[in-house]
């Protein structure tokens, strides 16, 4: 065989999707999101991501989780009717649903709030799952998974923390950067005002 192994072409990495400010996030893959605003991050990255289309989102709850989101706060940032919502009766179907999700690319975001964290196998097939999306259908689904306390899920791309860091008048989250493949860990205070949220050094 006289074919080269090597390639003189260059392998570009994709380009990140757009999240807070400069921020973005691998797309066609899982990240995790954790602490007790996780899910005012999870809609801070939906008002992003979904400002240039009009695909909803499908957002999986456990059947057994009495916490819901609330309408009237989810206007703050995206229209609720966007949001399809999904609620498994088992465990084995929340992981489920998010792999078939992502292997369909209907959607551009799947969030799941998970009671507790998968193993490394079930993380691997959601991210081989959105590859293959990619890959086939030429979508970038992203994959969220939502976690109580500190987090912790082996092999996501990236984990995320946020927590409510309020003033008077002022609308204000921590926010750190816990896990990234291609970046290292860094706070930052996350700011909602009129005009939008901004971020700043931590």
């Amino acid at each position: 065989m006289s074919e080269s192994l090597l390639s003189r072409r260059s392998h570009h990495q994709k380009p990140g999707l757009p999240f807070l400010g400069e921020l973005t996030l691998a797309p066609s893959r899982v990240h995790e999101f954790c602490g007790p605003a996780r899910r005012t991050l999870a809609l801070m990255l939906a008002e992003k991501l979904l400002a240039a289309t009009s695909q909803p989102l499908f957002w999986i709850t456990p059947q057994w989780q009495h916490d819901r989101l609330h309408g009237e706060a989810v206007t703050r940032f995206i229209n609720p009717g966007r949001i399809t919502f999904i609620s498994p009766k088992r465990p084995e179907d929340l992981l489920w649903c998010c792999e078939e999700i992502l292997r369909s690319g209907l959607v551009p975001l799947m969030v799941c709030e998970l009671p507790a964290a998968p193993n490394l196998t079930a993380v691997r097939r959601m991210h081989l799952a959105a590859e293959a999306s990619a890959r086939e259908q030429n979508t970038t689904p992203l994959g969220l998974l939502l976690m109580p306390g500190q987090g912790g899920i082996q092999g996501v791309e990236s984990r995320w923390y946020m927590a409510p860091a309020h003033q008077r008048g002022d609308q204000r989250w921590h926010l750190e950067r816990r896990r990234a493949r291609m970046a290292p860990p860094r706070a930052w205070a996350v700011r909602r005002r009129k005009d939008g949220t901004r971020l700043e050094p931590g």
